[in-house]
């Protein structure tokens, strides 16, 4: 691997070090707003007026244009709704970079007021560095929450318990906005309506910029925030069946000196699961049968708000403070069935469980950002506080009664679960370009979070209620992480390379009231990041390599197991250790007019991989997560966007991967071997009389390790949607799951035991949205095109 490394690094300074590197660069803004233009056409003509070479601003409204010939030339800024600028250019020296520092544009009211956009940004961009998920464009993502617009997203796939994985590896980081959030935590992206989410970032391999956490990369949602000028806003009533209520109203304000954005959320679902299990378990060579059946009636009730503003002090520095407040309560029942036999087959005792569980959860984050540009172009000063602290209150009582052969009905057990959290993360960035192709970029970042949690088990003896199973504690996790990072960035002509080295401190102290655990864990890791790429005419190569960690969640370290279930359950490890990864990545990117190619290979070496690993004790299967050795994987993805025609797109996507692990546990080989493909394609069609069509289909092949087999998952989504009322309002219809395809099959099987299982968490949702926006400010007073315009 490491002549590998070495070979494409030589390949890529020998092909590129003779390079020119004639440049001009600067930024555009517009001229009485101050702020950035995105999307702006940069153009250079010669003294015959022939166009030497066009380019256009990125996100923050920098351009820069390289390998100029010498002479006197003409610039040109071009943008839809401003006034052209042109200013004279002139290259003395082959090797000579011009700073034009800060372009200001004027808007063209008039044409503000009469141009009609035809044209739009697709939903899926492919970029080298990351694949960007435009939500507002994708019709299937328009109804649901946060996990439906990532079961969109390419590479991205998320389990109908909310697990995300990305390249079908878990380990992935979920940031929204950037941060990490309570809301990315034990499901709680479910609370996150699509409505409310703006686009999703997704970076396989990131800079040392990043958190270094996430083996398989980062996933990035960004919410959105106003973007016009004026009072504006939007609302949306979603109905569904299963129930699915929401009513999703947001108002913003915009001027030159304050921007203000708020969503809200006010929800009502149902959901509707089914699990089946078929068990064999041998006891003293007699062998006993169990068909289980449980059927899960779910219910969710939710509000939230998101309501900040950002503050213009003047055309450099901002200020913006937002505060979310997401508050549920989930009200479930549950039903589970044992139908016990022997040997023969014959009957030997029926047990029936119901439960019924209350939780209320109340998650509150409070942001604060101070940003300071400078007048030289990329420059940039930045300073983060977060501070989000979140309650939870969780319920069971749990009946049980024997069917047969005689009715009995035994003590009822009721379990208590409380827990809080704080959590405060400070974070500074500063970025200081060397000239107008090198950019060097420091930053530090300090995070301490302290969670406690109370679980209690109690069974009814009489009147009175008795602790069952010595179940009760109280768990304290205290958690200190403080990073620093640095990195550099450079062109030379047509390569470019960003090299960063990321520094973690982490310090984690778990305790309880009764001592029965007691870890203290310290650690100090550098993770260095490596990007190169070389820009043809319309294709990229890039290489890149990032070192990450894995730290195990609040849910795989706490000791705590719900008993609902009578034959199995999960217990979390506090001895749990995190994982390290190295992770390569060969990528190319191809741009045709009406086609976009994609493709990557990648090589992932994960040492003390975390897995679940499944024991039986006492009759009761309990699983854990453990680590093993090491995980070796590495694949091959392919990602396609075509246009082949002006109302249709396809998008389509294809992965596979090849993986070995080694380990051992509870004396017990857990080495395999083993190879998994999954794919999805997508379609939309733009139909007359501005009707939308999508389709979905979902497929990943079968999963196995050395104790569980997953069998193929499949599954169809898809969804309809018109524009009314002067493009002002829009009507969607979607489906998903379609035909209840959507079933997680898996057999698990050990030296006395077989277990065959089929999930169905979620049953097929139908749901109707319509959704209107409005903008009360005259066109004549924006000074700025919106963001479509910009797209």
């Amino acid at each position: 691997m490491k002549t590998l490394i070495n070979c494409i690094l030589i390949l890529f300074f020998h092909l590129f070090s003779h390079a020119q590197q004639t440049s001009v660069a600067g930024k555009v803004k517009d001229k009485e707003t101050k702020e950035v233009l995105p999307y702006v056409t940069v153009s250079v003509q010669d003294s015959k007026m022939k166009t030497v070479i066009i380019g256009v601003t990125d996100d923050q409204g920098i351009f820069n244009l390289e390998g100029l010939p010498m002479g006197k030339m003409t610039i040109s800024f071009s943008f839809i709704g401003y006034q052209n600028y042109a200013q004279p250019l002139e290259i003395i020296s082959v090797k000579q970079k011009i700073e034009l520092g800060i372009i200001g544009l004027s808007t063209d009211a008039v044409e503000l007021n009469a141009v009609e956009i035809s044209g739009q940004k697709p939903n899926i961009s492919l970029k080298l560095d990351k694949k960007v998920f435009e939500v507002g464009k994708d019709v299937l993502s328009q109804n649901g929450s946060a996990n439906d617009v990532l079961n969109g997203v390419p590479s991205v796939a998320v389990s109908p318990t909310g697990s995300v994985s990305l390249r079908g590896n878990s380990s992935v980081l979920v940031l929204i906005n950037g941060r990490q959030s309570g809301l990315t935590q034990n499901n709680a992206l479910d609370q996150i309506t699509a409505d409310q989410i703006e686009r999703i970032e997704v970076i396989a391999n990131p800079s040392s910029r990043y958190d270094a956490s996430g083996s398989a990369g980062i996933i990035n949602i960004i919410l959105k925030k106003n973007k016009k000028s004026g009072f504006s806003g939007q609302v949306r009533l979603v109905a569904g069946s299963p129930n699915d209520s929401r009513l999703n109203p947001s108002i913003n304000y915009k001027s030159d000196k304050i921007n203000i954005f708020s969503n809200f959320s006010i929800r009502s679902s149902d959901y509707v699961g089914l699990y089946t299990t078929n068990q064999a378990t041998a006891n003293n060579g007699t062998t006993s049968y169990l068909n289980h059946v449980q059927n899960e009636n779910r219910h969710d009730d939710g509000k939230l708000i998101y309501i900040g503003a950002d503050y213009f002090i003047d055309e450099h520095r901002t200020i913006t403070a937002a505060f979310l407040k997401n508050a549920t309560k989930d009200n479930d029942k549950t039903q589970l069935l044992y139908d016990y036999s022997n040997a023969s087959l014959a009957k030997d005792s029926i047990l029936n469980r119901e439960g019924k569980s209350l939780e209320k959860r109340d998650y509150n984050q409070f942001e604060f950002n101070y940003t300071q540009t400078f007048k030289q172009p990329v420059k940039k000063w930045t300073i983060d506080v977060q501070y989000d602290w979140w309650n939870s209150d969780k319920d069971w009582n749990l009946a049980t009664q024997r069917l047969y052969p005689t009715v009995i009905n035994y003590a009822g057990i009721r379990t208590s679960s409380i827990g809080n959290s704080k959590d405060l993360l400070v974070q500074s960035d500063f970025t200081q370009p060397i000239d107008s192709v090198s950019v060097f970029e420091f930053g530090v970042k300090t995070e301490i979070r302290k969670v406690s949690s109370i679980f209690l088990a109690e069974q009814q003896q009489g009147d009175t209620l008795n602790i069952y199973q010595n179940i009760d504690n109280d768990m304290n996790y205290d958690e200190t992480i403080a990073s620093a990072y640095a990195q550099y960035s450079n062109k030379k002509g047509r390569f470019n390379y960003m090299l960063g080295l990321r520094n973690e401190f982490t310090k984690i102290e778990i305790t309880d009231i009764k001592n029965t655990y007691n870890d203290d864990k310290k650690y100090n890791r550098v993770f260095p990041t490596a990007n190169l790429s070389y820009k043809f005419e319309a294709s990229t190569l890039q290489f890149n390599y990032s070192k990450r960690i894995n730290r195990p969640s609040l849910y795989a370290l706490y000791p705590f197991n719900e008993l609902t279930d009578i034959n199995s359950q999960y217990i979390g490890n506090p001895d749990l250790n995190p994982s390290f990864t190295d992770v390569f990545e060969l990528a190319f990117l191809k741009t045709w007019k009406t086609f976009t190619l994609n493709p990557s290979v990648y090589y992932q070496w994960e040492s003390g991989y975390i897995q679940d690993f499944t024991y039986r004790e006492n009759d009761i299967f309990y699983t854990t997560p453990i680590n093993i050795q090491h995980e070796i994987r590495s694949g091959a993805e392919l990602s396609t966007l075509c246009n082949p025609i002006k109302w249709l797109q396809i998008n389509l996507e294809i992965n596979f991967y090849h993986f070995t692990q080694k380990g051992n546990y509870q004396d017990e080989n857990l080495d395999y071997k083993g190879q998994t493909l999954t794919g999805r394609l997508s379609t939309q069609i733009k139909l007359p009389a501005k009707f939308s069509f999508q389709g979905r289909y979902n497929f990943r092949g079968a999963q196995q390790n050395a104790q569980t087999k997953n069998d193929a998952l499949q599954s169809l989504d898809f969804g309809l949607s018109k524009m009314l009322l002067k493009d002002k309002a829009t009507l969607v219809f979607d489906v998903t799951n379609a035909f209840n395809l959507r079933q997680n099959k898996s057999t698990t099987t050990g030296t006395d035991y077989y277990i065959a299982e089929n999930s169905i968490p979620n049953a097929a949702r139908y749901r109707l949205s319509f959704v209107y926006c409005f903008n009360l400010t005259d066109p004549k007073a924006i000074r700025q095109g919106n963001s479509a315009n910009r797209n």
